[in-house]
């Protein structure tokens, strides 16, 4: 019979913490991204494939994402992911200049890498070890801003210091590709360190890279054949196959139908490794193949085992007979219960072994008559008991109720009851299950210790019945609820329907809200009645807010929201409590050449022109009217299309012309004789009223003539006044 031995794809620790488990590689966070994105409604596009490997780059294309070769392809108002391998600067500029949304999935690694040559002294030459037209040595380069060089190979390095007449006293940087060959890199690290005392190596080769062909080297020596799992573009996956094919036969395959090319008939034992950007789902289906293939060709062993059977095996219990009994509640203390199990001894369960919860009060828990399944866990003869565990019955149970949730991929619930380095532990079925932060639903940087006393809903994603170890997924859960729920939403969603959200991004055009798994945009002019600068002006991340729905373009997955309320219009309140007409203080807020802005209500500021300002000539307006000074004006227009509002100061002051005659008046009174005031009042009385017609004839006759003498007589009299009070004082004396 032929064993198939598994490689791992993650390191394990060897202790009960999961805090250094990496259960999302680069690549997969990059493709993780596009999904989570794709979620939001976004038309997604990727620079250059996202990963190594045809079948996800062809479920991305069915569900509309596009590869490019350059961002000036993407179009405005649309996103770009940038993959795990990278972009030289110039790419990021780009995206900048040409304001692109983009995301970047680049690996932490790679970025490492990135900075370390960038921050290369202007003299060093950097060495770069890797495949020359990779993307990840494409973008290490382009980070480069002195001399620098790519090498694949000892021999080639050798090549370029010679050629190049790189000296002994040069100042080198050397990095690698996270992918290179781990052998080929300590040839070359070596020849450096003993020729080069100048030198700075940075071994930037990824750890799960190198561990995982460590792995396939030690596992290739000790099979028949070995299966290499992943794209034939990925270099991950390329570098696995070599080292394998140094120990035996060995085959790459990208998918679970290239396998029946392979003849199996003659081996014993394969191993099975994968490169870091092979889903699991077509490991598995690899997986499920080759056992088909096994048992074609071979007769099935009938002392195997099922798995329940192993797992069944794997939590017996050595110290006891690991039996099993029914045990009815005849006696509770405030620290025991005493059960009936239908043997000779009498059970007796601890407070400790009934419950977890340490206030918990025994009888609150059970009561007499119960029955309890339990476990024996010793027997006393010489005092006639045993102790029983229903904690450690409900904990076996659990396990098995888990690795059946694995299979079926139930969701479960449970209480999170810790949160510790790498994630939180969550109690289902009296088995703690260990989800990941990556996998905890929880955004990146926030704290999961936030979910603790919280009840979760998850899936089962690995089982080790052995290690007792069982690994959870709250965002799988939570991706399939958003899904639901963005189609119930695309399905019923109109304009005019309002909705309370959440706000997830802000830009300098708006702020992106979550409705309910689909994010809606609130244009920056929508956000309030008054001009602000930026939407952070008004709103912050994670607020909660009521939006509508303005318009819905559901063949784009677009939809466009407002924010500010239409009873919250200044324009509104300006025309129904103050129209036109109306008298208003108003406080200076600009002045200018040809007039002043003066503030009428929160929103609206209304010009009063140059001319409106005085009721006489003035230079500029910053003669009469000073910042922040408060005045009353006359609303003399509204022009809500145009948003204008015409003011008037000059229109509450009386004219010029009637402050002039005032004046002339007043001096008139004071300067005539008093004794000139009774000829003229007999003259009065005296003139025969027939004189009186004439005079008005003669004023309807020519009104004319009648102002020009006026004006004259105006002009005429100061000078004639004064010659009579000469005349009049000579004559008095």
């Amino acid at each position: 019979m032929m064993h198939i031995h598994q490689g791992a794809r993650r390191r394990e620790k060897r202790d009960d913490s999961h805090d250094d488990e990496c259960y999302e590689q680069p690549p997969k966070r990059a493709v993780n991204m596009v999904y989570d994105l794709l979620q939001t409604g976004a038309k997604v596009h990727t620079l250059g494939p996202i990963i190594h490997n045809p079948q996800v780059v062809e479920d991305l294309e069915k569900k509309g994402v596009t590869a490019v070769s350059d961002p000036r392809e993407v179009p405005e108002g649309e996103s770009l992911i940038i993959r795990a391998h990278g972009v030289p600067e110039s790419v990021y500029e780009a995206l900048e200049q040409r304001g692109t949304q983009y995301y970047d999935g680049t690996c932490p690694f790679v970025l490492k890498i990135h900075k370390i040559v960038k921050q290369a002294p202007q003299n060093s030459v950097i060495l770069i070890a890797g495949n020359h037209n990779h993307p990840e040595v494409v973008g290490i380069a382009g980070h480069c801003a002195g001399r620098h060089f790519i090498f694949s190979s000892l021999e080639e390095l050798k090549n370029i210091l010679k050629n190049e007449k790189i000296g002994n006293d040069c100042h080198i940087i050397m990095v690698s590709q996270t992918t290179f060959s781990v052998k080929e890199w300590k040839l070359c690290s070596n020849f450096i360190k003993k020729d080069y005392t100048n030198a700075k190596i940075f071994d930037t080769i990824c750890n799960a890279t190198a561990q995982r062909q460590k792995e396939a080297v030690e596992l290739s020596s000790k099979v028949d054949v070995m299966i290499i799992i992943g794209g034939r573009t990925s270099s991950n996956t390329g570098k696995l196959l070599q080292v394998c094919e140094q120990n035996c036969r060995s085959y790459l395959v990208e998918k679970a139908d290239e396998l029946r090319q392979i003849d199996f008939s003659h081996c014993k034992s394969a191993g099975v490794t994968a490169g870091a950007s092979t889903p699991d789902g077509i490991i598995k289906e690899v997986l499920e193949t080759m056992s088909e293939i096994i048992k074609e060709n071979e007769k099935i062993n009938d002392e195997e085992m099922s798995f329940e059977q192993l797992f069944a095996e794997s939590i017996k219990d050595e110290d006891t007979t690991d039996s099993h009994v029914v045990g009815t509640v005849i006696q509770i203390t405030p620290t025991e219960v005493f059960v009936d199990a239908g043997r000779k001894e009498t059970g007796v369960v601890k407070l400790e072994d009934l419950t977890d919860d340490p206030a918990a009060k025994i009888e609150d828990l059970v009561k007499v008559g119960d029955k309890l399944d339990l476990i024996i866990m010793k027997t006393n003869n010489a005092e006639g008991t045993m102790q029983l565990s229903k904690k450690l019955y409900d904990a076996r149970k659990g396990w098995f109720d888990i690795a059946q949730a694995q299979e079926s991929q139930e969701i479960l619930e449970g209480v999170v009851t810790d949160a510790i380095r790498g994630g939180i532990l969550v109690l289902t079925n009296a088995v703690k299950i260990f989800i990941p932060a990556s996998l905890s639903g929880v955004p990146k940087g926030e704290d999961v210790a936030s979910l603790k006393g919280e009840t979760v809903k998850f899936r089962i994603i690995d089982v080790n019945p052995q290690r007792r170890r069982a690994v959870g997924s709250i965002r799988s859960v939570l991706r399939e609820e958003r899904k639901a729920a963005r189609e119930a939403l695309w399905a019923n969603i109109e304009e005019g329907q309002v909705y309370t959200g959440k706000v997830k991004s802000l830009t300098s055009y708006g702020a992106f809200v979550d409705i309910g798994g689909v994010d809606g945009m609130i244009h920056i002019t929508e956000l309030s009645w008054n001009r602000i600068k930026h939407p952070q002006d008004i709103l912050s991340i994670g607020d909660e807010v009521e939006v509508y729905v303005k318009a819905v373009d559901k063949e784009n997955k677009k939809i466009s929201l407002g924010y500010k309320k239409e009873e919250d219009n200044p324009w509104l309140k300006l025309q129904r409590d103050y129209p036109v007409g109306s008298v208003v203080k108003a406080k200076i807020v600009g002045l200018t050449s040809f007039g002043a802005f003066a503030n009428i209500i929160e929103g609206i500021d209304g010009l009063i022109h140059i001319s409106q300002i005085a009721n006489k000539r003035i230079s500029k307006p910053a003669d009469v009217l000073q910042m922040g000074e408060e005045v009353e004006a006359k609303i003399t227009e509204i022009d809500a299309d145009k948003k204008r509002v015409s003011l008037s100061i000059r229109a509450l002051l009386p004219d010029e012309d009637e402050i002039f005659e005032e004046e002339v008046t007043e001096e008139a009174a004071e300067e005539a004789p008093a004794e000139e005031t009774a000829p003229v009042e007999e003259a009065a009385e005296e003139a025969p009223v027939e004189e009186a017609a004439p005079a008005e004839e003669a004023a309807e006759d020519a009104p004319a003539q009648e102002e020009a003498s006026a004006e004259e007589v105006a002009e005429d009299a100061p000078a004639q006044e004064e010659a009579t009070t000469e005349e009049t004082a000579e004559d008095a004396e």
